[in-house]
């Protein structure tokens, strides 16, 4: 675990003298608690059930891809004015009840000097994977200052977006571990499950690391004035219930845990996640997303009457027809009425092939259909 952080001013990270556990110290945050988007996520009745897409800044959106040309992934994340142009687009295009910040979950370890890259049609490469200690000495911790251009586009997209509530993100500490270990994306994981079971110790302490570097990169975008926060554990899935208990779990919950003081909802996602539900519920987060394989009135019991659920419609509904499309929305959010609170979204990212006049629709029809 990391014994030091450099930002030591209100609002940020900080490990008190002795303590085995990081706490957070800010001043309070500008969260925008009456939006549909924020009452929702805390429980509380709205105008309407909010709506926004997984991977709703850029993919299918021919400005985004306009914009993009010429630039690569990396070089994108770190320039605040794209950033801002990206991240507004589909806000401008959909109506949507909240805008998630333009970026990548591998921005903080390529920040923690990790030589990656986002390849094209491939998705992160990692050039010298981590396999052993010697490896996990290359993974230092971050500071603000790293990636002090995410803090300048929060700044500036919070701005823009008025009383729209802006979500940041980062990658959960297993999800980033697969990239690294595997060096890139996997199907089996079979070199991650291998460290898992026979270096527990490496394990351990990798993924303490990343945790740390993840709430970090979390704790910056807060300071900088986002309204709440989503942990993707995207590859989670490919774990038993036992197994992410063990080895997962309690590196997600120590980020969501140092989240605790910082006024904002905290939304945990993964994919495959069905049986794991209860234990995600569990980690503490305010917000369980769900994909499409689970019913959400199923997944509300399963992560328990407290928290919110997000999602789920799939990703493929958008390519069947807008009768199929309406159907299957009005499903979804019938459903979504056994949870606490409900936050209308896709049950994965929007895929770039879709019609972004869909997506303009369903938000609309979710709007319709719910309004109060």
């Amino acid at each position: 675990m990391v014994e030091e952080y450099a930002d030591l001013r209100p609002g940020s990270l900080r490990r008190a003298a002795g303590a085995s556990s990081l706490t957070w110290h800010h001043e309070p945050v500008t969260v925008l608690e009456d939006s549909p988007f924020v009452r929702a996520c805390r429980g509380l009745p709205g105008p309407h059930t909010p709506v926004w897409f997984m991977r709703q800044a850029g993919r299918s959106l021919p400005e985004y891809r306009k914009i993009r040309e010429r630039t690569g992934m990396l070089e994108s994340c770190r320039r605040p004015d794209l950033v801002t142009e990206i991240t507004l687009q589909p806000v401008r295009r959909h109506n949507v009840d909240a805008a998630i910040l333009f970026s990548d979950i591998v921005v903080p370890i390529a920040a923690a000097g990790i030589d990656l890259d986002i390849v094209a049609g491939t998705g992160p490469v990692v050039a010298d994977p981590v396999r052993s200690a010697g490896d996990l000495e290359r993974l230092r911790p971050i500071t603000t200052a790293d990636v002090d251009f995410v803090a300048e586009a929060v700044r500036l997209l919070v701005a823009e977006l008025g009383a729209t509530p802006l979500i940041g993100f980062a990658g959960a500490p297993f999800t980033l571990a697969s990239y690294l270990i595997e060096g890139g994306p996997s199907r089996t994981y079979l070199k991650t499950k291998a460290m898992m079971y026979a270096e527990p110790a490496l394990w351990h302490a990798l993924l303490g690391r990343l945790a740390d570097i993840t709430l970090t990169f979390l704790t910056t975008q807060v300071d900088a004035g986002v309204s709440a926060v989503q942990l993707f554990d995207s590859w989670a899935g490919a774990l038993s219930e036992a197994d992410y208990r063990e080895f997962v779990m309690p590196h997600s919950a120590s980020v969501l845990r140092g989240l605790a003081g910082a006024g904002v909802p905290r939304i945990h996602f993964g994919v495959g996640t069905a049986v794991l539900l209860e234990a995600m519920g569990e980690a503490g987060a305010d917000v369980v997303g769900v994909d499409w394989r689970t019913p959400l009135d199923v997944a509300a019991k399963r992560v328990g009457p407290d928290r919110a659920v997000q999602g789920n419609l799939d990703p493929a509904i958008l390519f069947a027809g807008w009768d199929v499309v309406e159907r299957e929305a009005r499903r979804v959010l019938a459903q979504g009425r056994a949870a606490s609170g409900h936050v209308f979204n896709l049950g994965h990212g929007v895929m770039p092939e879709t019609d972004p006049d869909i997506l303009t629709r369903l938000v609309a029809l979710v709007h319709e259909i719910t309004a109060r």
